[in-house]
């Protein structure tokens, strides 16, 4: 089965981890340096607040203050309704850029990070993911991942899914009690590689697929189930959403270059109705 999404709105850089989060989209334009709060019903979009570091993986304490990730600093920070607190520091675990995050019911943050930088043509290499406890301080929860991106966490708390993007595959974690990833075993060998990641209520994974235009429904195992397709453009990430949880939105842009990006402006949100509804984070 193959849907077709439709423009919910457009005329951002670099759109990325969209979050579902109090009746609003919430999403990082990357590359125009904020996090961005949409207002699905009308299409207003707001500054939520500017990372100067280029914002990237999103969530949210128990105490409702919101945490990002500054990419090229490579630091967890955490908006209290007013201003930007470093919240935990990755410089000593990731060796590059840190991208996409997933935040646990405890608050505990899990982020992926490049390993290396790709897009100077750098060999790439094999890295770790981290985890920032809400205390601040930084662990290495899982190591030798391919470019570890999008990550979901089942709706128990006890899985973590970690898509590999060098890798071409989803990999798994059991969640122990005190946080650390153990038992990693492969979810899903893929066709394509994944990017931005999504969880449904019959444990199936949607990942966004960037060299397809597609985001792609995926079953343990490796069956695909479905596919959504945007049209013109690469996606980049997706979430489940809306009042049911029913409505896939997608992350697309031309390209994922800064500086096209920022001349574009041609970043765009998609969006299409699914049968399975979104379960666990994000």
């Amino acid at each position: 089965m193959t849907l077709t999404t439709k423009t919910l709105t457009s005329g951002f850089a670099f759109p990325e981890c969209p979050r579902w989060h109090d009746g609003a989209l919430f999403f990082s334009d990357r590359h125009d340096r904020r996090v961005v709060r949409l207002d699905i019903d009308t299409g207003a979009a707001e500054t939520v607040v500017e990372v100067e570091g280029q914002a990237s993986g999103l969530g949210w304490l128990p105490d409702g203050q919101l945490l990002v990730v500054s990419m090229v600093d490579r630091k967890v920070l955490r908006f209290d309704g007013r201003s930007l607190h470093e919240h935990g520091d990755l410089a000593d675990v990731a060796p590059f850029h840190c991208n996409d995050m997933i935040v646990d019911a405890s608050g505990r943050a899990y982020v992926g990070n490049f390993g290396s930088d790709f897009e100077a043509h750098e060999p790439l290499r094999n890295t770790v993911v981290a985890r920032v406890d809400p205390d601040g301080s930084v662990h290495v929860a899982a190591d030798d991942l391919a470019f570890p991106n999008g990550m979901v966490i089942s709706p128990d708390g006890r899985t973590l899914i970690v898509a590999e993007s060098a890798g071409a595959r989803l990999s798994a974690f059991t969640i122990e009690a005190d946080g650390a990833l153990s038992g990693r075993r492969v979810y899903a060998s893929l066709e394509t590689a994944p990017d931005g990641i999504c969880l449904d209520a019959e444990g199936a994974v949607w990942f966004a697929a960037p060299a397809t235009s597609q985001c792609i429904r995926v079953r343990e195992g490796g069956e695909v189930a479905a596919r959504a397709d945007v049209g013109e453009g690469h996606t980049y990430a997706c979430v489940l959403g809306g009042p049911d949880r029913r409505t896939l939105f997608v992350c697309a842009a031309p390209t994922h270059v800064s500086a096209e990006t920022v001349r574009l402006h041609e970043g765009r949100i998609e969006m299409v109705t699914v049968d399975v509804a979104g379960a666990g984070a994000p």
